[in-house]
């Protein structure tokens, strides 16, 4: 369970990365997918320089889902929306339950 826990919490972050720069492309989305993947991976990831503790890090991951989920339904998917969204909520949780190796 716990390595499928990860597997989708990656596929959550590549999946909030494509609906920011969806949303914003080009130019915006390209600046803004990559502060996230720069954030992404100084803050929050398992192998972060800078890793933040908790719950400032679940403050910001939920905060980069929720512009993701935003970024989802301002461009018209809605459902993609939803299912991202409570499994972006899902795996962010249970990674507090099952930590990262």
């Amino acid at each position: 369970m716990r390595n499928l826990n990860l597997l989708l919490r990656f596929v959550c972050e590549i999946a909030a990365i494509v609906s920011l720069v969806w949303w914003g492309w080009p130019w915006l989305g390209i600046v803004l997918g990559a502060i996230v993947i720069l954030f992404w991976g100084t803050f929050v990831g398992p192998k972060a320089p800078r890793r933040l503790r908790d719950p400032l890090r679940f403050v910001c991951e939920l905060a980069i889902f929720a512009a993701a989920t935003a970024a989802y339904v301002d461009v018209g998917q809605t459902l993609a929306a939803v299912v991202f969204a409570v499994v972006a909520v899902l795996t962010a949780s249970l990674v507090r339950v099952w930590p990262e190796p």
